[in-house]
């Protein structure tokens, strides 16, 4: 299977409504709840009040479009990343998932993935 890392830097943040955040980046994900909105997208596109905010998440992508009837490869990789003390933060699209993981962490993460049998995409 193939992954895809990005290049941008993420941040994930908690807004209090979306007027003063840039969608217009290659990757923004919002998630609206009874108890929370949420942006994660580039760190340069984030806006300058939230309520709260990470910085320092790089991600990676799962490649192809995955179809719904597909089980268990987002918990393989968890599953695996979760042995070697990685965290995750993950993100599902209608076509495919995205897996963010901390600057630190990065590193670590794509080795096990390599040694796993993944191929990495873009990891420089």
């Amino acid at each position: 299977m193939e992954l895809k890392v990005l290049q941008q830097e993420f941040t994930v943040c908690k807004v209090k409504e979306l007027s003063e955040c840039d969608l217009r980046g290659e990757f923004c994900f919002v998630g609206k709840t009874d108890e929370e909105l949420s942006l994660v997208c580039a760190v340069d596109r984030a806006p300058k009040e939230t309520l709260e905010r990470e910085d320092g998440w790089r991600a990676f992508r799962i490649q192809g479009v995955l179809d719904f009837s597909l089980v268990g490869i987002l918990a393989r990789i968890s599953s695996l990343l979760a042995e070697k003390g990685v965290g995750i933060f993950a993100i599902s699209t209608f076509n495919t998932d995205y897996i963010l993981i901390k600057n630190e962490q990065f590193p670590k993460a794509i080795a096990a993935l390599k040694e796993a049998g993944y191929h990495m995409i873009g990891d420089k």
